[in-house]
């Protein structure tokens, strides 16, 4: 049962949950397209990570104070994590857009080809997940989210 008053993980799962759901309506104010599939994606605004990890030191740091072992771990853990997000994951993302744009361009080559329309396809192509990463200003957003859901969620507790 302490499990059910740990705050810093009740934060931070609030946090990343609320941080999926409100990419859906973000989405739809900024590009006019309803995606519900983005809830349960990886990338987009705000970042899940970077408001899961930062709400989790948050409340580590409201709870066992900022000179605290266990804060300075937490925080070393956050701005890994968000630098991973806008770095490797990012790139990855891009690589991604890329070899997406080859395989259908060799795709359509092939179909060109003279006599090849007359052949079975032979495997489904899948396409690779491009949005995988965070730019820096969704990483930012992300962050402080997760600062202001712990201090709101504290008094919870």
């Amino acid at each position: 049962m302490e499990l059910l008053g740990n705050f810093p993980l009740w934060a931070a799962l609030f946090a990343i949950t609320f941080a999926q759901i409100v990419k859906v309506p973000l989405h739809l104010v900024a590009t006019k397209e309803f995606k519900p599939g983005l809830a349960f994606s990886t990338g987009g605004m705000p970042s899940s990570h970077s408001a899961a990890v930062t709400a989790l030191s948050t409340g580590i740091g409201i709870e066992h104070g900022v000179s605290s072992g266990l804060f300075a771990v937490s925080c070393v853990f956050a701005i890994i994590i968000m630098f991973d997000a806008t770095g490797i994951r990012r790139q990855a993302g891009e690589q991604a857009i890329l070899l997406n744009m080859l395989a259908k361009d060799f795709h359509h080559f092939v179909s060109e080809a003279k006599g090849w329309s007359k052949k079975g396809e032979y495997e489904k192509q899948k396409e690779l997940k491009e949005l995988l990463g965070h730019q820096p200003i969704e990483v930012f957003f992300g962050g402080l989210t997760g600062i202001i859901l712990a201090f709101l969620l504290f008094p919870l507790f």
